[in-house]
């Protein structure tokens, strides 16, 4: 059974209509961000639909949450704006090595905290050893670490660290610095930081209404230089049609995860720039596996039966990626095709073969089903092993307009196999509760990857789990597998790239084969802004990138307001091509080759990889 094809059109219809009607749908922005824009200044509003979860960047996973982070605070090292390869930051030069396990980073000089003190060694080697001492601080990034043996400031401007084993992402440590002297303080370092928050980004965090704003004023002192724009102002909506309406009313001048129909309906807009560009991002379903702590304690009210294998693969089969990713994105994303990572990173890149696909085929779910013993009722569900219905619950995102049209398909085609569904939306922050306490049968997910795919492969490890508190880990779909990890260890110490790929594919075979989530699409980042206001923004890779949600701070840096001119002022050292990474080391010294094609001119919580 096909879920009702008129209540999908009426959802899409519904948004279009709301775009078209006139100003009196549009939300009140709150007075304190609205009395915030001074006409003596120059203000980048951004609407924004999801929730912060939180502004300290040890704990923090949701895309708007790092994204504001990341612009904040600066790191070791950053991707850069051109071709997402890594460039120095707050480290402006480094060696490691010949036995590849000690790496000295060479600090900037001159570089000032937003309340003045100097930033030198001492604040990462804090921030690492936080890490490495306290299991909350690696809530976010704690793969990062997982393999350091030591972090030491020998002096000012020199940072030493050693690790256990060769460690192949030392050029990619996307953990945002933080500084000794705020943090030090912090009887809770898993608790809010203190307001204004003191970084070293481009633009500083002075204050935050949940639900309302976050404002942000540029750090005119930063090393790079003082950005072109005077602050930056996060204004949250309840959702995008309420911000794209602000965005044709003047009310913000830059929206982002725009819908297929919000995005075609924006082309008629005058005054109005759009940008479709390949995303860094994957949208999944994931299949609660029997949920457990990292000490293997069961937790949460998964549906038990699920922790069969054989109907997690068939619930995967019975899904029609193809017929999804049409009818909620059209155009505008790639169907999902079992990878975990996404497309725009095409060397790592992963498509099963033929014979292990359990792509589409619902004949074939249905003779799987039956075969495992999942007898159909009098009402056509079918009954797990100890005779109850299988009924589950799918979560998703009552923000998410593509969530809502999709997930009455998903209930459609289980259907077909005999499982019901009850469709639950749900807030952000009520979903992130939710799926780290492991109460959910299925749920939407998704992810954006950095250049590396390291920190992304290692949500699956069974160390990702959160403890019995809820606490120190990142899980995506609870999954633990000793395969899988000592795949991971392998990928994490192998500086030969070749053989580094192969080690990837290996680990996104053994995660398919598992069957704990199905890779659902791979959707473009649709954005668009007011072009009287602004006349450009830095986009990540350059040319073909996003401006909002990047790896790095490029695009509000860069933005460049209408009737100023000239070029972004956001920079980066790389060469221009779209390139890849390649970790190499000769002499002791660190190389970095480019490989063309892994970095394609297009596409959820990290600091390297976030969550929505």
């Amino acid at each position: 059974m096909q879920p009702r094809r008129w209540g999908i059109g009426l959802a899409a219809g519904v948004s279009a209509l709301a775009l078209a009607l006139a100003p009196a749908m549009v939300p009140q922005v709150a007075p304190t961000a609205q009395a915030q824009n001074a006409p003596a200044k120059k203000v980048l509003r951004i609407g924004v639909t999801q929730e912060v979860d939180s502004l300290n960047p040890y704990i923090a996973i949701y895309l708007l949450s790092t994204n504001i982070l990341r612009t904040n605070y600066d790191y070791l090292t950053v991707f850069g704006q051109k071709n997402m390869a890594p460039e120095g930051a707050l480290a402006e030069s480094w060696e490691t090595s010949p036995d590849k396990l000690t790496w000295t980073f060479h600090m900037r000089h001159g570089v000032k905290w937003s309340d003045g003190q100097e930033l030198t060694a001492k604040d990462p080697a804090f921030t690492f050893n936080t890490m490495l001492t306290n299991e909350t601080a690696r809530t976010a990034n704690g793969s990062y670490v997982a393999n350091f043996e030591s972090v030491t400031a020998t002096d000012p401007y020199t940072l030493v660290i050693k690790t256990k084993k060769p460690q192949a992402t030392m050029l990619g440590l996307d953990v945002p610095i933080v500084p000794e002297h705020v943090y030090s303080k912090m009887k809770d370092i898993g608790g809010e930081p203190p307001m204004p928050l003191v970084g070293s980004g481009p633009f500083t965090v002075t204050e935050f209404k949940a639900d309302q704003f976050v404002k942000m004023v540029a750090n005119k002192s930063y090393w790079r230089g003082a950005p072109k724009v005077d602050e930056v102002d996060f204004i949250y909506y309840k959702n995008s049609d309420a911000s794209v309406q602000a965005l044709r009313n003047g009310e913000v001048d830059l929206v982002n995860k725009l819908s297929a129909t919000q995005f075609d309906v924006l082309k008629n807009e005058p005054n109005v720039t759009l940008n479709n560009a390949k995303d860094r991002r994957f949208n999944e379903l994931v299949i609660n596996p029997g949920a457990t702590t990292s000490s293997g304690e069961a937790i949460g009210n998964g549906n038990p039966a699920l922790k069969d294998v054989a109907l997690r693969r068939a619930i995967a089969q019975a899904i029609d990626t193809k017929t999804l990713t049409q009818k909620v994105y059209g155009e505008y994303a790639l169907p999902g095709d079992g990878s975990y990572v996404p497309p725009v990173f095409s060397d790592f890149h992963w498509t099963p073969a033929p014979a292990q696909s359990h792509q589409f085929n619902p004949t074939a779910a249905n003779a799987a089903l039956d075969a495992a013993g999942y007898k159909r009722g009098s009402d056509g569900i079918r009954l797990d092993h100890s005779g109850k219905p299988l009924n589950l619950r799918l979560l998703t995102h009552s923000e998410k307009p593509q969530e809502q049209q999709g997930a009455p398909y998903i209930r459609g085609w289980l259907h077909d196999i005999g499982i019901n569904v009850t469709i639950q939306p749900l807030s952000d922050n009520k979903i992130n509760e939710a799926t780290t306490a492991g109460q959910f049968d299925l749920t939407y997910s998704g992810w954006s990857s950095s250049p590396d795919p390291d920190n992304i492969l290692s949500l699956q490890t069974c160390s990702a789990r959160p403890n019995a508190q809820g606490k120190g880990g990142t899980p995506d779909t609870f999954m633990c597998d000793k395969a899988y990890d000592d795949l991971y260890a392998q990928q994490l110490a192998e500086f030969d790239r070749a053989k580094r790929i192969d080690i990837v594919k290996q680990m996104q075979s053994r995660l398919y084969d598992n069957a704990v989530n199905v890779m659902l699409y791979y959707d473009d980042s649709l954005e668009a802004y007011r072009k009287d206001k602004f006349a450009s923004f830095a986009t990540q890779p350059d040319p073909g990138g996003t401006i909002t949600y990047q790896q790095g701070y490029w695009g509000y840096y860069g933005a460049v307001p209408a009737g100023e001119g000239g070029a972004s002022n956001a920079s980066s050292q790389d060469s221009g091509s779209n390139t890849g990474l390649i970790l190499g080391v000769i002499g002791g010294v660190v190389v970095i080759a480019a490989v063309a094609g892994v970095v394609v001119a297009r596409r959820r919580k990290s600091t390297a990889d976030e969550r929505e």
